[in-house]
């Protein structure tokens, strides 16, 4: 049985079903700026950094504006979306499962694309910052998913050996960064977050009350 002792946690879609917020708020943008991203195209971005996103569509594209304004623009319509947000909240059971593995002196981290300034006001908003003894985000890492870089960083920030840790995501781009980390991973299924394949995960759940039937001793009773 292999000895977990540490599990990093994506942060949308999985300790939020935050995707349609963003959703809406992008969709919206890419009308402002004129340009026809699909629903399939959209779903392909989930898990990567804004900064691997608008690089994809200005080339696409060939928008004029640099990639630091279009990041700019997008963190700040999000940001002003959350912050005047009242109703998120944590996915069901994710907080009781945060809570359980603190209970067994498992160590717990957030590795997001996200931003730092818009992760930290989403895990404040949901009540979750303070159970998380690192966290990590997609500004702080030179390549985002699905390059296994942020991964490798949280799992050197909470001092844990990368096959001893354990990763929860949601999207391709995250279960393909935790595999070529070298890390097991359990693919979170969001309907939320598109269609996305999961096959390179070691277990797949869509709910937290299954993570018990993964057969993994952390989880169990």
């Amino acid at each position: 049985m292999q000895n977990f002792k540490g599990v990093i946690f994506d942060m949308d879609g999985v300790l939020l079903d935050s995707e349609p917020i963003y959703f809406d708020v992008e969709k919206k943008l890419f009308e402002k700026l004129n340009i026809d991203i699909s629903k399939a195209k959209h779903f392909t971005f989930v898990g990567m950094s804004m900064r691997k996103i608008w690089l994809i569509i200005k080339n696409e594209f060939k928008l004029t504006q640099n990639i630091e304004e279009l990041i700019t623009i997008h963190n700040d319509i999000i940001y002003k979306g959350i912050l005047n947000k009242n109703d998120i909240s944590p996915s069901l059971g994710v907080k009781n499962t945060l809570i359980n593995l603190k209970n067994r002196n498992i160590k717990l981290a957030v590795a997001t694309s996200t931003e730092r300034k818009l992760a930290e006001l989403i895990l404040n908003k949901i009540r979750l910052f303070n159970l998380f003894d690192f966290i990590i985000c997609g500004d702080e890492v030179k390549n985002g998913k699905p390059a296994p870089d942020i991964f490798l960083k949280a799992a050197e920030g909470i001092g844990i050996l990368p096959e001893n840790c354990l990763v929860i995501e949601d999207s391709e781009n995250g279960v393909k960064a935790a595999f070529e980390a070298g890390i097991k991973v359990i693919g979170y299924q969001n309907p939320n977050s598109g269609n996305q394949n999961l096959n390179l995960a070691d277990f797949i759940i869509s709910d937290f009350s299954e993570l018990k039937d993964t057969g993994l001793n952390i989880f169990s009773k």
